[in-house]
């Protein structure tokens, strides 16, 4: 398997300088790369540049500016391969007819990643092995870093990145040939329904609540946005208080992966098979298409999209995109297995005669199905048929 480790850097001042200048190096290439490809297609013979061509400037670049020179060569090929990468993503979603997202300039608040594509290669992994108390990862034109290492890495280290937050460092190492570590039979089967009014209402009845972690803060949240119109561009007070919106928001992320990873760990210690809906939450989150009025040029008819921004937010608050991650990899480890089904009519069919109306669902809680006259908590009755679709599906498979 494949997996990444992340642990927090403990950099002093002038390592911390050193990372951000090296950032900002990195950030200026892929901007004076991107203007170069820009140029190269709107000039008249419409040149095409590509990743091989500018890869093989970087000799001369480095040569002709001591502050790109400093830098690993390797890692500079990297950030010229993540923006190839993006101009392929635009041409795909250019012939795929979706919204095309040209690759944009980054900003100093849009670029905080350095990649090293093979340890050794300008970077290197506890660096000083001769100090088993503090690992260390060392950085060409940084130095030895420390590293906060919670847990030991397994597998082998491919490749390492640094990335930035805010104020604090992490080292980030995507390893292969990770171990599994198989978790003992249990025998047991679940069907997890995910909701807004709780996260995961389950197939035997129980209910993980969802804190809602972004409306908790919302008032907090709302208090420091409004503080930035106020505030000078460019001043101190600015950039203090775009920090404190950015802590708050990483504050609402790390909540909501925590609740995830121990969400999805209980289900894997205490289930053989989870069966889960197959959802696009990105599809799901997308703005209500606009309605054009066919008796005015011009005018648009009402779309629902304010309620539409509610549900949205709802959605997104509950991080069933992250959940869904977390418990496919966590599934992987443990030898459990995971199988997505098809979320058509599950909350609108009854798990005992197997009628399907959407009346049988009265409200956001109560199913009450029509035919058979069964109730029960409606997410519940949905958990329910997403296990036996679950079910079915594997047994299909196994057959």
């Amino acid at each position: 398997m494949r997996r990444t480790f992340r642990f927090q850097l403990r950099p002093t001042a002038r390592q911390a300088a050193a990372l951000t200048a090296m950032v900002g190096d990195h950030r200026a290439l892929y901007n004076a790369a991107l203007q170069e490809r820009r140029g190269a297609y709107r000039h008249p013979s419409r040149t095409t540049v590509r990743y091989g061509d500018q890869s093989a400037q970087l000799t001369e670049i480095r040569a002709a500016d001591p502050e790109q020179g400093r830098w690993s060569f390797s890692s500079q090929q990297a950030t010229l391969r993540r923006l190839d990468k993006a101009f392929a993503g635009f041409f795909r979603r250019v012939k795929a007819g979706q919204k095309p997202g040209y690759p944009r300039f980054r900003g100093a608040g849009w670029f905080h990643t350095v990649t090293w594509p093979k340890d050794g290669d300008g970077c290197r992994w506890n660096s000083q092995p001769d100090h088993p108390t503090q690992t260390r990862v060392r950085f060409q034109g940084v130095g030895h870093v420390k590293v906060n290492q919670h847990r030991p890495v397994a597998g082998t280290v491919k490749t390492i990145s640094v990335t930035r937050e805010g104020r604090r460092w992490y080292v980030l190492l995507s390893c292969d040939d990770v171990p599994a570590a198989p978790l003992p039979a249990t025998g047991a089967v679940v069907g997890v329904d995910l909701g807004v009014a709780s996260l995961a209402p389950l197939s035997d009845g129980r209910h993980i609540g969802n804190p809602r972690y972004l409306a908790t803060a919302a008032r907090r949240l709302t208090r420091a946005q409004q503080e930035l119109p106020r505030k000078k561009r460019g001043s101190g007070r600015r950039r203090k208080v775009v920090a404190k919106v950015a802590a708050l928001h990483r504050t609402v992320r790390r909540r909501r992966l925590d609740l995830a990873h121990k969400t999805a760990l209980r289900l894997v210690r205490e289930h053989d098979l989870i069966a889960v809906e197959a959802l696009r939450v990105g599809n799901m989150t997308r703005r209500a298409a606009p309605r054009p009025d066919p008796s005015a040029s011009g005018v648009f008819l009402p779309n629902g999209q304010g309620a539409k921004s509610g549900l949205n937010r709802s959605v997104l608050d509950a991080g069933w995109g992250v959940f869904l991650a977390v418990l496919h990899a966590k599934a992987e480890s443990a030898g459990r297995v995971v199988v997505e089904v098809n979320p058509a009519h599950t909350s609108r069919t009854c798990a005992v005669c197997g009628h399907c109306h959407a009346g049988n669902r009265r409200t956001q809680a109560v199913f009450a199905c029509t035919a058979c006259g069964h109730t029960a908590h409606a997410d519940v009755n949905a958990a329910v048929n997403i296990l036996r679709a679950g079910l079915a599906r594997q047994a299909g498979h196994a057959a």
